[in-house]
């Protein structure tokens, strides 16, 4: 089968999986050649680990910390001659090249809301793990069933309160337009912090620590955003903003739990990069591509890797903020790179998309994504589907 990318809006609906595997493999590279991490974690639970920066995560942990990994994700497998996601192929290709340097490196498909994976990655840590010294949380979907009650809520990209008029640009047309979302309800707004806010994190320390899988000084980080203004109303004051607040106070929480552990719970908050959950935000592709051509004209860009092989290396310490974030958004947050974003925001249009902005490196970021565009990958090949 000849496996070509075919876009539908902010998700790319197939996978190549030789793209996905040279991809994770161009990761570990990079991780390769900036030096192995000292005195970093050897054992890492990553609950969200197969795209973005939950993938990142993993891949320093393995090859930069040399650390015994479980990712947990939910992702459509290869079956029957059905092509699988791009998760499952970066799952499926990290835990090969992971295993052909001796290190451990399980992964569990299936829902990480619930309290059966949550048991199930217990029952591994002890059959293989014993105990785990690091968490990541990086878990990134759009709706969630409460293993309490059994209620699925679904997560919305809304304002609070007043309406959002602004600008984005059509990944499928290239053109930009003006858009109007009218804000959440308070159901919508409480169902949003049910499946992105920090209960479902708080609830996997306290099911880790009961079956006593925590070694003593444990860390676990989440992920976080913030942004500059221009994306505020969308984000950082809308529905997802509410919900990464509920995430913070969770920190605290899980703060108070480890503390017989001498343990430590964290927020990073994260630079604006290409991946499927920040493709489907509003505004968001719009406001990267014009931040990612004046970043990389400083020589300060990053993506996922850069990232997380600074986060790892830096232990978990780099630039911490006045409430102890850690900030590695620093670089897209330095005046002179607002102050330019703000200059071209105003007259970006679908004529100039391409000279204001790196509109094209963005879209080739996002067909990264799934495999496409890959370097050294012979798109003409057939690809055997199991």
């Amino acid at each position: 089968m000849i496996i070509e990318p075919k876009v539908r809006g902010f998700i790319c609906v197939t996978a190549h999986s030789e793209g996905c595997k040279k991809n994770v493999l161009r990761q570990i590279n990079y991780v390769k050649s900036q030096g192995e991490i000292v005195d970093s974690p050897k054992k890492v639970l990553i609950i969200g680990a197969s795209t973005g920066y939950g993938l990142a995560s993993r891949i320093v942990a393995s090859f930069g910390c040399k650390a015994d990994t479980i990712g947990v994700y939910f992702e459509r497998p290869e079956t029957e001659g059905k092509l699988g996601s791009a998760g499952f192929y970066n799952g499926r290709s990290l835990d090969e090249f992971s295993r052909a340097e001796g290190r451990l490196s399980e992964s569990i498909n299936g829902d990480a809301f619930s309290d059966a994976i949550k048991g199930q990655a217990i029952a591994l840590i002890r059959e293989k793990f014993s105990q785990i010294d690091c968490i990541i949380y990086s878990l990134a979907s759009p709706r969630r069933t409460d293993p309490v009650s059994g209620e699925t809520y679904k997560s919305v990209l809304k304002p609070i309160e007043a309406p959002f008029l602004g600008k984005t640009v059509n990944t499928d047309t290239e053109q930009v337009l003006e858009i109007a979302i009218d804000p959440a309800t308070e159901e919508e707004i409480e169902a949003t912090r049910k499946v992105m806010g920090g209960e479902d994190w708080e609830r996997w320390i306290e099911q880790l620590l009961a079956a006593d899988v925590l070694a003593k000084g444990v860390r676990t980080c989440a992920y976080s955003y913030i942004g500059p203004e221009v994306t505020w109303p969308i984000y950082t004051h809308g529905t997802i903003g509410r919900a990464k607040d509920h995430l913070e106070q969770s920190a605290k929480n899980i703060q108070n739990k480890l503390e017989k552990l001498q343990g430590e719970a964290m927020i990073s908050v994260n630079k604006a990069v290409v991946t499927q959950a920040s493709s489907a935000i509003p505004v968001v592709p719009l406001y990267n591509s014009i931040l990612f051509k004046i970043m990389k004209q400083k020589g300060i860009h990053e993506g996922c890797i850069e990232q997380m092989y600074r986060l790892f290396s830096s232990h978990f310490n780099a630039n911490r903020d006045e409430v102890g974030r850690i900030r590695l958004d620093n670089l897209e947050m330095r005046d002179d790179v607002q102050r330019e974003v703000k200059a071209i925001w105003p007259r970006i249009s679908t004529e100039n998309l391409r000279t204001l902005s790196d509109f094209g490196g963005y879209y080739q970021d996002f067909l990264r994504l799934f495999g496409f565009g890959v370097a050294g990958v012979d798109y003409g090949k057939d690809i055997e589907i199991s």
